[in-house]
């Protein structure tokens, strides 16, 4: 049995399938919303892509993520695996890189929170920064109340986002137009279409961080996520599928989003309910996001891997709120920052974080090949290595399109470079502060 593992004290209440599912939706993608950027990259190759990625991106991780997950349904989740499986440097290095791609990930939801309520809003961007900082915060105080409001909420949002884009499919379904073949080469952008659909579908692991305050982890995650997956997956192919039809303008669909599609299906109130269902999914997404990423800064301070005043858990209500306040200052100075550089980031430390998480499984599958698996992959060790190529080849296909596309790439890719090795550099720094 695998133990030592750092653990929060046991919450009052905990999370069960549909609300648990709802926070993997909002985790990992929160409806259509942001994949409009797509059919500019790909054209009419976007739905083609948009199948083929995620078999090869996200199938693996979750594979993994659900067999790790049954070993160590655990607070921390990700965090503990590593730790268990490669040891306490390389534990630091899984959670000081999600940490970081998580702060850039959230400081983008705000801002687009802004542009789906500009429609009924004109001049919202005037108060861009109070607007942002409320949603950063009214999460925030959310999440110090608990994973159970979190999850009714996200409950509700995921109904305020799938209402309007369900009636937007049957309007669309019943008022056909001809089909457009979009005259972009598939290979001029294919690596930035990649990098978008990989964006869109990242953020599987941090739905185990809080493992211990679910309901019965092992069966309720297998379960959770299958239902997640599945909803965001028709949400994608769907949402293309009709932009696609419509012939709408990609750099018109890329900067007014869903909305704009709504209006030209269904008029004015479609495109008003779909602005409606745009704020619910940014505020959905970050609230769940917020919930994941706050609880592996509380573990680490645990192992002493940070300072241990940010383990502090709530008198009334449990929660690690020194972490979420803190991660929620953090993002309240990233607002401001340009969006263009921020999906390569992303991906770039997300890719660093879940090949440990590969790692640590071929290890675990070597070291303690009896250890209780509720859940198991089957495959054996050369197995599981080739279906760790999958996704690895796809991000490489997509940074080399992106490298050779503009300077802009180049420079992000660069800062994605040294985001990753500042892991080992703060690793060092915090080990000379230890022994001080």
């Amino acid at each position: 049995m695998i133990s030592g593992s750092a653990r929060l004290p046991p919450t009052i209440r905990k999370i069960a399938v549909l609300p648990l599912a709802a926070v993997i939706f909002f985790t990992v993608s929160g409806g259509p919303y942001g994949i409009e950027p797509l059919i500019g990259f790909a054209g009419s190759y976007a739905i083609p892509l948009l199948i083929i990625v995620p078999i090869l991106w996200d199938i693996p991780t979750i594979l993994v993520v659900l067999e790790l997950n049954s070993m160590m349904p655990v607070e921390g989740g990700y965090y503990e695996w590593v730790k268990s499986g490669l040891g306490i440097r390389w534990a630091f290095f899984e959670g000081w890189w999600t940490w970081l791609y998580t702060f850039v990930d959230l400081a983008i939801y705000p801002v687009f929170f802004i542009e789906y309520a500009a429609f009924f809003f004109p001049q919202i961007d005037v108060y861009r920064v109070p607007v942002c900082l409320a949603v950063i915060w009214v999460n925030a105080l959310l999440n110090i109340r608990g994973i159970v409001p979190v999850g009714k909420t996200a409950m509700v949002l995921t109904f305020a986002v799938m209402i309007p884009f369900l009636i937007l499919f049957v309007t669309g379904i019943i008022h056909p137009a001809p089909m457009v073949i979009h005259d972009r080469s598939p290979g001029s952008s294919l690596g930035m279409a990649i990098f978008i659909i990989m964006w869109n579908f990242i953020g599987w692991d941090n739905a185990t961080t809080y493992a211990g305050e679910v309901q019965r982890p092992v069966k309720t995650y297998l379960k959770a996520i299958l239902l997640a997956f599945s909803a965001i997956f028709l949400f994608y192919i769907t949402l293309t599928y009709l932009a696609l039809r419509t012939g709408i303008s990609r750099p018109v669909f890329a900067e007014q989003g869903v909305p704009y599609l709504g209006t030209l299906i269904g008029g004015n109130t479609m495109g008003a309910m779909l602005s409606i269902g745009g704020m619910a999914s940014m505020f959905g997404i970050f609230c769940a996001v917020l919930l994941s990423v706050s609880r592996v800064p509380a573990v680490m301070g645990k192992d002493k891997l940070l300072p241990e005043f940010i383990t502090r858990l709530h008198p009334k209500f449990n929660t690690p709120y020194v972490s979420i306040i803190i991660c929620a200052c953090i993002v309240s100075l990233l607002i401001l920052r340009p969006l263009a550089d921020l999906i390569i980031l992303d991906i770039c430390l997300y890719t660093a974080g879940i090949s440990l998480e590969y790692i640590a499984l071929i290890m675990f599958r070597r070291k303690l090949p009896l250890a209780g698996r509720p859940f198991r992959i089957p495959l054996q060790q050369k197995g599981l290595i080739i279906l760790f190529i999958a996704p690895l080849l796809v991000f490489g296909v997509a940074l080399c399109g992106a490298l050779m596309g503009s300077a802009e790439n180049i420079r992000s890719a660069q800062i994605a470079i040294l985001a990753v090795l500042s892991g080992p550099v703060v690793w060092v720094f915090m080990r000379k502060i230890k022994k001080t």
